[in-house]
């Protein structure tokens, strides 16, 4: 008789290394770096709060491996090994708790902050479809080189520094999601032109990764089911990828979907999917098999331990990630074990009149993400999370970290 799987169960990766239980503590860009994108002391603050709060595994959000293109203000670069010892107390501060870290690596492409110091790049010249986008500048052969290099190199100094691991983000309309995407990668070369060339960036990068770093560091990727466009990128697309990815040796693949300009990250699905807690399950179930020994994380949605322990014993994913929760419930794997919780609950934006006005449900959406970043601020200034915190107090808070870009929040 097969064993059920529980969310206490140990997960054993490709590459060796172990994951003490089934809850991961999911990216999120939490923009407190400091203004020459070096991690600082709130960082590390921030991190020692996850650190103890029961996870198998902890993912950094949105370190960016180009500092001429950021996703957002206060986001971590690490180019080379400069500010090594800063990163060695991150991960050294963070590990203390046992937890496995991994640092989450990323490039925005043409989602890069209009307050950067670049013009944003992409595969071809195609500005996205959200209000004030910037068209970007189409990548030479030499510069798509360059930045699978920056990868490999990130993922180097990210080893060095003690991290246990590194997620290349592969989701949510970055630059991975862009190469990927027919709608975004019109290319004619090496680098586009069909689903099997769209998907060379990605393979290069994993490759590249392999060869800087040791077997057993782990190399993850959070990767779309699809990016709900239509002409975008399908989950048919999506599987072929899994397979390559698979083949090339990846550790984890954790499931997301879509981007800035079709949020199905930020919670906008279907009310008879949000019901089931997690949005990305059917797909991740559809690839279970294809994916082999490599195991299946889910992030988006998920609330309830009922829900999260029957994820894991059905099959449907090996490893249930926690966003937004672990904002508001630091501990979150440790509150729902310990039955001091039985559901996990975030905040939510209502602005007046927004149910009869597009825009303003856009603008909830997008303050909700910055209300999260508020809470992880918060901890960072070793205060308590503010459940109670109001919608006009995120607006301001928004506007001073971000500037003028106070409408483009990043998550990871």
């Amino acid at each position: 008789m097969t064993r059920t799987v529980a969310l206490t169960d140990a997960v054993a990766l490709p590459c060796g290394q172990q994951l003490p239980n089934r809850f991961m503590k999911s990216a999120l860009s939490e923009a407190l770096a400091d203004s020459r994108n070096r991690p600082t002391e709130r960082l590390e603050r921030l991190y020692a709060r996850w650190s103890d709060g029961g996870y198998g595994l902890v993912v950094t959000g949105n370190v960016q491996v180009d500092g001429r293109h950021l996703g957002e203000p206060g986001n971590v670069v690490v180019e080379d090994d400069s500010n090594l010892d800063g990163l060695k107390r991150w991960a050294a501060g963070f590990k203390e708790g046992g937890t496995p870290l991994w640092m989450q690596i990323n490039h925005p492409g043409r989602q890069s902050n209009p307050l950067a110091r670049s013009k944003p790049v992409a595969p071809s010249a195609i500005a996205a479809k959200v209000p004030g986008a910037t068209r970007p500048r189409e990548l030479t052969d030499a510069e798509i080189v360059d930045i699978i290099e920056r990868f490999a190199t990130t993922a180097a100094v990210a080893e060095a520094a003690g991290f246990d691991g590194v997620q290349i983000h592969g989701a949510h309309g970055y630059l991975v999601t862009q190469f990927l995407s027919p709608l975004v990668n019109q290319r004619t070369d090496r680098w586009g032109g069909d689903a099997t060339r769209r998907r060379q960036f990605v393979l290069e990068i994993v490759r590249r990764i392999r060869s800087n770093v040791s077997p057993g560091f782990a190399v993850g990727i959070k990767l779309n089911s699809a990016d709900f466009q239509r002409g975008g990128f399908t989950e048919d697309e999506s599987r072929d990828v899994v397979r390559a990815l698979v083949d090339e040796g990846i550790d984890m693949i954790e499931v997301s979907g879509g981007s800035y300009e079709a949020p199905a990250m930020m919670g906008a699905v279907r009310a008879s999917t949000a019901a089931r807690e997690a949005y990305f399950l059917d797909y991740a179930r559809s690839v279970a098999d294809l994916a082999g020994n490599v195991p299946i994380a889910v992030t988006g949605g998920f609330r309830t331990l009922a829900a999260m322990a029957e994820a894991v014993s059905a099959g449907d994913c090996d490893i249930v990630g926690l966003g937004r929760p672990a904002c508001t419930t630091p501990d979150a794997p440790s509150a729902l074990l310990e039955q001091r919780t039985d559901k996990l609950t975030t905040g939510r934006i209502s602005l007046p009149m927004s149910g009869r006005i597009d825009d303003l449900r856009k603008l909830e959406s997008l303050l909700d993400l910055q209300w999260h970043t508020d809470q992880m601020h918060r901890m960072g200034d070793a205060k308590e999370p503010d459940h109670n915190r109001q919608w006009w107090q995120t607006l301001v808070s928004t506007a001073v970290r971000n500037g003028t870009d106070t409408l483009r929040p990043k998550r990871g």
